[in-house]
């Protein structure tokens, strides 16, 4: 027996209104995964800068000048997997946008479809990332108020 709701024979349809929309969120997702792009460049030449003036420093001698290499060194591959976990969500972000344009111009529902799911995998990834953040902000405040009773 088989349950059919009134919803399994709904179709959706998009108003132009609504198509208005999603076409303006489109170019300002694809603008914002743009400028990510750049900022991640920006990013993986500050983590080589990082690395680099470090073993400048390292080179020059003095007992604190291995540690500085070793220190800025591990900042730089640090800063590497900063870059590495937001290229993600950028990259989501930046295929939502372009592919909403195309599938308006083009009229392609597959695209759309495609770009939604760009959208969703955006979104989800972030909150994964919001949820881990805000466990590692909660695991430091408990180990504070346990460092605190302590002493």
């Amino acid at each position: 027996m088989e349950n059919n709701s009134a919803f399994d024979s709904f179709e959706l349809q998009l108003t132009n209104e609504s198509k208005s929309f999603l076409r303006e969120a489109g170019k300002w997702a694809n603008f914002l995964g743009i400028l990510g792009f750049i900022g991640l460049g920006f990013m993986v030449i500050g983590a080589f800068s990082i690395m680099a003036m470090g073993s400048a420093f390292g080179s020059m001698g003095g007992g604190a000048g291995a540690f500085g290499a070793i220190g800025s060194t591990f900042l730089g591959v640090i800063y590497l997997l900063m870059v590495l976990l937001y290229f993600f969500p950028v990259l989501y972000l930046y295929r939502f946008g372009s592919r909403v344009k195309k599938a308006f111009a083009n009229n392609d529902t597959a695209m759309l479809t495609s770009s939604l799911e760009n959208l969703k995998s955006h979104y989800k990834f972030v909150g994964i990332l919001a949820i881990i953040m805000l466990s590692f902000y909660a695991l430091a405040i408990l180990i504070a108020i346990i460092g605190g009773l302590a002493s």
